[in-house]
């Protein structure tokens, strides 16, 4: 199997010490009913202009509030996000079998292949600059609502990360709920019987789909990435392609 590859800054680490960089961390099941707060930047912007694509779903249903959740799942605001990125059945060929997961970087689209050449499409947020990769990856794991635990690199680069952390279980993080930035899922990524430190996850920040804005890891709108993880058994094939 390939070799997980960063591009850009991080060509010249190695595996283990470009996956430390990665920031989603790791994470545990949710041990308290309270979610430390973490704050995010919203930026100012005027609502997007529809991108002309068709749409074979009641996007206000889809991208509703969930109320049979442990914690709210908020509608989204879909005015602040490219209607390219929403959740759309689209034709889709590939050789890769069903149920496998293609995440294609440079068009910001997550596909989850289906028989009769057609895939379930979804936007997706991928890494900034220094933090994108591709390869083969396997899901080794799921957690509904996961702990988030900041790599201690990604503290050292965002200090202000302190405030919002504390002591748990496995080490200095903050649990999940409805402002962790790990959001209503989580699917880790492994190779080779080794945690990459790479996840698929939700995000707080949905106007962020369609950009280059992780360290790394694949994030959803929270909805979509509920609905991903329905369809997706520990296991499942992924493949992420070169942007």
């Amino acid at each position: 199997m390939p070799i997980l590859s960063r591009r850009t800054v991080l060509s010249g680490l190695s595996l283990s010490a470009a996956c430390g960089l990665a920031g989603c961390g790791t994470s545990r099941p949710p041990t308290a009913a309270n979610a430390l707060a973490f704050a995010y930047p919203k930026p100012a912007s005027k609502p997007l202009p529809n991108s002309g694509e068709a749409s074979d779903l009641s996007y206000s249903a889809v991208y509703g509030p969930l109320e049979s959740e442990p914690y709210p799942v908020p509608p989204v605001k879909l005015s602040e996000i490219d209607p390219a990125y929403l959740r759309k059945n689209v034709e889709y060929s590939t050789r890769e079998a069903p149920g496998t997961i293609v995440i294609d970087t440079r068009h910001k689209y997550l596909y989850h292949v289906e028989d009769n050449g057609r895939a379930e499409r979804y936007g997706v947020g991928v890494g900034r600059e220094g933090f994108g990769w591709s390869g083969l990856a396997t899901v080794k794991n799921k957690q509904e609502w996961p702990d988030w635990y900041p790599p201690k690199e990604m503290i050292e680069r965002q200090p202000e990360i302190k405030k919002v952390v504390t002591e748990l279980q496995s080490g200095i993080g903050m649990h999940g709920g409805p402002r962790n930035p790990l959001g209503a899922r989580a699917m880790y990524l492994w190779q080779d019987n080794k945690d990459t430190l790479y996840r698929i996850h939700g995000t707080v920040e949905p106007w962020t789909i369609g950009k280059n804005v992780s360290s790394g890891c694949i994030r959803m709108i929270n909805q979509d990435v509920i609905d991903l993880y329905e369809r997706t058994p520990v296991g499942t094939k992924v493949v992420v392609l070169s942007a």
